[in-house]
């Protein structure tokens, strides 16, 4: 029997366990919110929860078994939250044939709006995206010392159902912030699941890969495009320099690149059902209207 477990079985998690349910995989994991692991317990998944401590004793036991091991934690202050409290329970575990580790394309920096591949070297420029560097060298050491293939996935700007600018617009939070050479790539949730499904079939220990889209674009230009969808009239532009921001939020503007995704088609064959977020709007827009 083939189980995947995710700590932190959240929005990209959930995507891949439901393709993987449907062929015959138990599926198992973490959730920080107490009511998502009530939520995903209804649903048929073994979870517990997890915010990023040592001492659960149900962990080791939901473990066992476990194929196939999916990691959507961000680290924390000490690292890679599972490295740092469960390696010696996930070492043991002599069932194990792939490990997935969702990372993020903000480790590549600022590239002045040029293409990045996977060749390209990572160019962190803040705390968090430096500790996800370092993360996706510990999971990689992590592998080699386990003799467990593992695989970085860095993710580009995620949307979906429940997830996307539709929402933005209509609850009245949807930005323009127009910012020179500014572009972001993005990925549908489910795009990341066939990925992810496509790497399980095709594992290969050390590999990275870019998940994203084969369209950047700026963010602007995508709020534009939604609201003429919906028919409504686009928020007003506001210049970076003048936009309230959090700091998270000026964080995601502190980097201009272009991600490439050849390898995922070359390497791992897949066709990415929503190539651009043209697609993407268009299939969010009538699944909702159903």
């Amino acid at each position: 029997m083939s189980r995947l477990f995710a700590f932190g079985l959240g929005f990209s998690a959930q995507a891949l366990a439901e393709r993987l349910a449907r062929r015959g995989f138990e599926i198992a994991g973490t959730a920080r919110d107490p009511g998502n692991v009530v939520k995903l317990d209804a649903q048929g998944y073994a979870v517990t929860r997890f915010a990023g401590e040592k001492g659960n004793a149900a962990l080791p036991k939901l473990l066992q078994g476990t194929t196939h091991l999916l990691l959507s934690i961000p680290p924390g202050a000490e690292g890679d939250p599972v490295l740092a409290h469960y390696r010696d329970e996930l070492a043991a575990l002599t069932s194990l044939q792939w490990i997935g580790y969702l990372s993020t394309v903000g480790v590549y920096g600022d590239q002045d709006g040029n293409w990045v591949d996977e060749t390209t070297v990572p160019k962190p420029n803040n705390a968090r995206t430096e500790a996800r560097v370092e993360a996706e060298r510990a999971w990689l050491g992590f592998g080699e010392a386990a003799g467990v293939p593992v695989q970085i996935f860095r993710l580009a700007g995620i949307y979906g159902p429940g997830r996307c600018v539709f929402d933005k617009l209509r609850d009245g939070t949807a930005r323009r912030i127009r910012k020179g050479n500014q572009v972001f790539s993005r990925i549908h949730v489910e795009d990341i699941a066939r990925v992810l499904e496509a790497s399980i079939a095709r594992p290969r220990a050390g590999a990275i890969y870019n998940v994203a889209d084969d369209e950047p674009a700026a963010p602007g230009d995508v709020v534009a495009y939604a609201a003429d969808m919906m028919g409504m009239k686009p928020p007003p532009e506001v210049p970076f320099e003048e936009a309230d921001l959090t700091p998270m939020a000026r964080s995601f503007y502190e980097g201009s690149r272009r991600i490439g995704n050849a390898r995922i088609k070359s390497e791992l064959g897949v066709t990415l059902r929503y190539p651009t977020y043209r697609e993407g709007l268009a299939a969010l827009m009538e699944n909702a209207s159903r």
